[in-house]
């Protein structure tokens, strides 16, 4: 499924959920440029996928057509085959790390970072005998990940850890470094 397509799930969700957003809202709503709304809005009215009814106050209610609604659909579909690849894809790549550390023998480790990547890893780590014995983050956002609490820096000085799992994919680099800088050995820190 490519950007477009993903955008225009999104605009199609919202304006069948409301169709009342002005094209301001709707850009606020789903973090796209007011231009790109405009735009795509165009194109679906131009495709038959809505219909525009002019309200009070120079506002403009969208109402999804028939095609429209099977277009959605479609798309809807298309992303849950993408998404559940796209699992597939992140299980294997992380069952595959792990196995890699089983054959380091590593039998204890900690993540750096505690978002939506490291709920992934936690949720295959489960799978395997290596334990997770804590979760640090450089400047903690949230307090508890799971059972674990959420760790500053001053929690790598604590030798009970095997090796590192950077589990922040935003700017592994600068993770790395910033590893480094606390001298953690590059041979205990891995990256998903």
């Amino acid at each position: 499924m490519d950007k477009e397509d993903l955008h225009m799930l999104r605009l199609m969700g919202e304006i069948d959920r409301d169709g009342n957003h002005s094209q301001r809202e709707l850009s606020s709503k789903l973090n796209l440029s007011l231009g790109l709304v405009n735009t795509f809005l165009k194109r679906l009215v131009n495709k038959g996928y809505f219909k525009m009814t002019t309200m009070p106050r120079n506002r403009v209610k969208y109402f999804l057509t028939p095609e429209g609604l099977a277009r959605k659909s479609r798309l809807t579909a298309e992303y849950l085959r993408y998404s559940v690849s796209l699992y597939r894809d992140i299980k294997t790549l992380l069952l595959n790390k792990y196995q890699e550390m089983k054959q380091k023998e590593v039998k204890k480790i900690l993540f750096f970072g505690a978002g939506e990547e490291a709920e992934l890893a936690y949720l295959y780590l489960q799978l395997t005998d290596i334990q997770l014995v804590g979760v640090v983050a450089e400047t903690p956002s949230r307090t508890r990940f799971f059972d674990f609490p959420v760790a500053g820096p001053d929690r790598l000085k604590e030798m009970d850890w095997d090796m590192i799992l950077l589990t922040r994919l935003d700017d592994t680099e600068k993770d790395r470094a910033y590893l480094l800088e606390k001298k953690i050995p590059t041979e205990r820190i891995a990256t998903i």
